[in-house]
């Protein structure tokens, strides 16, 4: 990240872990918060927060913009993550993606996976939308591949049999494309506005 550099975390240690970012280069502290700036024991998700030699400063006389993400010496990152029992980090999706549904925490990343797990989905994203009971409710967006067919009640019906009931999109919307950025990340922000 910009805030931080490149040199923050490495997957050079022996054993390294596939799927994971490493584990904090020398110089530079990493752990895991929760909501209040409290560190999670390992194995539980919270979000990543780093310090050291390669965070900024601040952002460029965005005071209050430079309390919001560095707080008490910590840069929050956005990232959400966990530990693994030997102090290696793993990202698992991003604090501004996550849908709070009856006030639980759902990862867009883990229905996003038993998306692209159905044979003829090639691309999903996962967001949430308003619900005036759940305060948020699960929309998912699928790009299906050349030649397949589905329909939403299908990809519905496919997940129910991988996620339980509460995770279970309650919208499916199949588009031609997803919205991307130049380097061809799914643009959420656009997709929320459908």
């Amino acid at each position: 990240m910009t805030e931080a550099g490149a040199n923050n975390t490495g997957n050079v240690h022996v054993p390294n872990r596939p799927g994971s970012i490493g584990k904090p280069m020398k110089g530079m502290e990493m752990k895991i918060f929760d909501d209040n700036d409290q560190e999670v024991p390992q194995g539980r998700e919270g979000e990543i927060v780093i310090r050291g030699p390669m965070v900024m400063k601040g952002y460029w006389n965005l005071p209050e913009a430079t309390a919001e993400v560095i707080r008490n010496g910590w840069l929050h990152t956005g990232d959400i993550g966990y530990t693994d029992q030997d102090g290696y980090f793993f990202i698992t999706d991003r604090k501004k993606d996550l849908i709070i549904k009856a006030g639980e925490n759902i990862s867009p990343r883990a229905i996003e996976e038993v998306l692209y797990s159905h044979p003829g989905v090639a691309e999903a994203a996962v967001v949430g939308m308003n619900d005036p009971v759940y305060g948020e409710e699960i929309k998912a967006f699928v790009t299906l591949k050349p030649g397949n067919t589905a329909t939403p009640d299908e990809i519905k019906e496919f997940s129910g049999g991988k996620l339980k009931r509460f995770f279970v999109p309650k919208e499916v919307v199949i588009i031609p494309a997803m919205p991307k950025t130049l380097v061809g990340k799914i643009l959420k922000k656009e997709l929320r506005k459908a």
